[in-house]
């Protein structure tokens, strides 16, 4: 590994919470926005998570903190591999590894909201998997590699060959960022029909480490979808951090005109707009480099 990859591993883990918190902070600003609300301060996610690490430990289960670090600690590597310029089929392999062990922590409380959430995250998993596992090929396909670091110098940018793609790892975002109308198994707001989903029965600092994870994710996410814009040219930096702010504004909007959806609907939706975006595009994509 270079010395500039190194930098880059040292710059998220040790930044990408603060990018978290501010990325969350305007989706709650603008969320209120848009509810002809004034809102919370845009750092209120920061204090929100102080304040939970001030408040006294009380664990339903001794194993949960151990699944929930276990958790964090898997999705800073996902991150640290991604920017570290590694493969991204591991990256998204650890991904998944790590919505394992965030469902052993929901499960281990008993609680049957808590239970009832965990099952649905499996579901969710199953739901987006296919457009993430289709993603990784994509990239193979265009760039002849999984290496991040190989792609991210790429001639042209990935999207120009995988816009089917593209559109089918944005649409599953609304999954993965736990949004309506997908914010089946647990959600940033108070309309779920099980409290609080998976996190009902996280507290102090248990919830504190799921919400750091939570934004370690948020930037492994958001990296990828910068992935498909970047290539050699010094100029497709911006133009993939505005791709990024746009598809992070298109998810907010998404989540605050949305009703939630049942999970049986949510499962067929995406397995076809999976099809007939990144599908249609693997077939073409096959055709011409044949």
């Amino acid at each position: 590994m270079t010395v500039n990859r190194i930098l880059y591993v040292i710059a998220y883990i040790v930044l990408a919470p603060f990018a978290g918190i501010l990325l969350e902070g305007i989706d709650r600003k603008l969320s209120a926005r848009m509810q002809r609300r004034v809102g919370p301060p845009l750092l209120q996610p920061f204090y929100d998570v102080v304040k939970l690490f001030k408040k006294q430990v009380i664990s339903v289960s001794s194993t949960q903190t151990f699944f929930l670090l276990t958790y964090l600690i898997l999705m800073i590597l996902t991150g640290a591999l991604f920017f570290g310029g590694g493969d991204i089929l591991m990256c998204f392999f650890v991904l998944s590894t790590a919505a394992t062990f965030l469902y052993f922590a929901a499960v281990a409380s008993s609680s049957p909201y808590a239970t009832i959430g965990a099952n649905r995250e499996l579901i969710q998993m199953m739901t987006y998997e296919p457009a993430v596992l289709l993603s990784c090929v994509g990239f193979y396909l265009s760039e002849g590699t999984f290496n991040v670091s190989r792609i991210a110098v790429s001639e042209f940018s990935s999207i120009l060959y995988l816009p089917g793609f593209f559109i089918a790892f944005v649409f599953i975002l609304t999954i993965k960022l736990r949004k309506s109308p997908f914010d089946t198994a647990t959600s940033h707001h108070m309309h779920q029909e099980l409290v609080k989903g998976l996190t009902t029965e996280m507290g102090a600092q248990n919830l504190a480490l799921f919400q750091i994870a939570e934004w370690y994710e948020l930037v492994f996410l958001m990296g990828v979808v910068g992935l498909y814009i970047i290539n050699s040219n010094p100029w497709s930096i911006p133009a993939a951090v505005l791709v990024v702010l746009a598809s992070w504004f298109l998810e907010i909007l998404i989540d605050n005109t949305s009703a939630r959806m049942k999970w049986e609907d949510m499962l067929v939706g995406t397995w076809m707009v999976t099809l007939l975006t990144a599908g249609v595009n693997l077939l073409a994509l096959m055709l011409i480099k044949a």
